[in-house]
């Protein structure tokens, strides 16, 4: 309980609160509700570079945080892609690099929880940490889209392709924690 007020954990928890607010601003009326939410969206994501840096600087790392921050993660990443989808951004064949997404993170989770279980701790990579900071500039793009491209002609084609980045990315460490993991999966386990 000692570090549940921390501003590392503080920071998590701004995080999961931004993830309505994204939503509620395309609301907005005009570019402005795709304004608010890149920029919200763009906090947010600043505050998963901030939280565990600082928890590690000022040792205030704790058990709640550990478990909150990849969950925050998930539900800016996942919430932001269905909203995009729902307002058309990511259409067409490049729904499939949400989808992708979408699986390999619930999938590493569900492999994470399995391996807990088991008292097996799978390190986040530096690849997965570049995964992360793909995801996050695709989708803090595509989140401006058309009001980008007003400013940037393209912007949006380069939010999808960075998308697709991404998505590569992904499923590339989503097999690598597979293939971590797979020894353990294989395992015949019997129960007293």
């Amino acid at each position: 309980m000692k570090f549940v007020w921390s501003l590392p954990n503080i920071l998590t928890y701004l995080r999961i609160v931004a993830v309505p607010a994204v939503v509620a601003a395309f609301y907005l009326e005009d570019d402005a509700g795709r304004w608010v939410a890149f920029g919200l969206f763009a906090a947010a994501s600043i505050t998963d570079y901030f939280d565990g840096y600082l928890a590690r600087l000022w040792k205030q790392q704790s058990t709640l945080g550990r478990m909150l921050d990849p969950i925050a993660d998930k539900l800016l990443v996942s919430v932001c892609l269905l909203v995009l989808t729902y307002h058309g951004t990511i259409g067409g064949f490049s729904l499939w690099a949400a989808v992708i997404i979408l699986m390999r993170e619930i999938f590493v989770s569900g492999l994470r929880e399995f391996l807990a279980d088991l008292k097996v701790s799978v390190p986040v990579t530096r690849l997965a940490k570049w995964k992360t900071t793909l995801q996050l500039v695709a989708i803090g793009i595509l989140l401006l889209g058309p009001t980008g491209d007003k400013l940037i002609d393209g912007i949006t084609e380069l939010g999808l392709v960075l998308l697709w980045t991404a998505a590569l990315v992904t499923l590339y460490t989503g097999y690598d924690y597979f293939r971590s993991g797979v020894v353990y999966l294989m395992e015949e386990r019997h129960e007293p």
